[in-house]
């Protein structure tokens, strides 16, 4: 059986560079928001139910759907949006369950679930252990300004509509503090693996 292990942090922890590192050592990571992207691509099942319930006014002239458009009819529309969860979040879970049984089937010892909004999506029974990628909160700020371009305000604004990252870790099974450098995260990382005998000691 494959350990899955749900691998989830805040805006601008540096999740991503984590889950390269995973992939680096051969673990095979399933990432949500890639999942999602191809889930709503044309052809597939859950962007012709967009389509059906949004119409045409929300594709560009490719033929895609133009995420800034639909973006503004569900951002101020909670029925609109819970309407456009429910197609895209189970074609995304089953896309999920798939490479997730793939792995299992060609016996990975572990395999990982990157969901970024794990808790909030109420996602944790799809995983057996949880990893947290944490940053104090000033890293966070600072590291969303530099990487987006954002002012403080506009930062602080996409934190706050998350879960805070120091609730996230209260529910963690493992934490790997990510405000150092990228050597220390790997560290972190390779111990939590070592522990959960995923990997062995060298």
């Amino acid at each position: 059986m494959s350990l899955v292990i749900g691998l989830t942090g805040g805006i601008a922890s540096g999740k991503s560079t984590i889950s390269a590192m995973f992939t680096d050592i051969g673990i095979t990571v399933i990432d949500a928001d890639i999942e999602a992207r191809l889930a709503v691509e044309p052809g597939e099942k859950a962007y012709n139910d967009i389509v059906s319930h949004f119409g045409q006014g929300i594709l560009g002239d490719d033929g895609l759907i133009n995420r800034p458009k639909l973006g503004e009819i569900i951002f101020n529309n909670e029925e609109k949006r819970l309407l456009l969860n429910s197609i895209v979040h189970p074609a995304v879970r089953e896309r999920m369950a798939e490479k997730r049984a793939k792995a299992e089937e060609a016996n990975e010892k572990a395999v990982v679930l990157d969901i970024p909004l794990l808790f909030e999506s109420k996602l944790t029974g799809l995983v057996e252990k949880i990893i947290v990628v944490y940053v104090d909160e000033q890293t966070q700020l600072e590291r969303l300004m530099k990487r987006n371009g954002f002012s403080e305000e506009e930062a602080s604004s996409r934190i706050n509509s998350q879960m805070p990252l120091k609730d996230k870790v209260r529910l963690a099974d493992a934490v790997i503090d990510n405000s150092g450098s990228v050597v220390q995260s790997k560290q972190q990382l390779m111990e939590i693996l070592i522990k959960w005998e995923i990997l062995r000691a060298e």
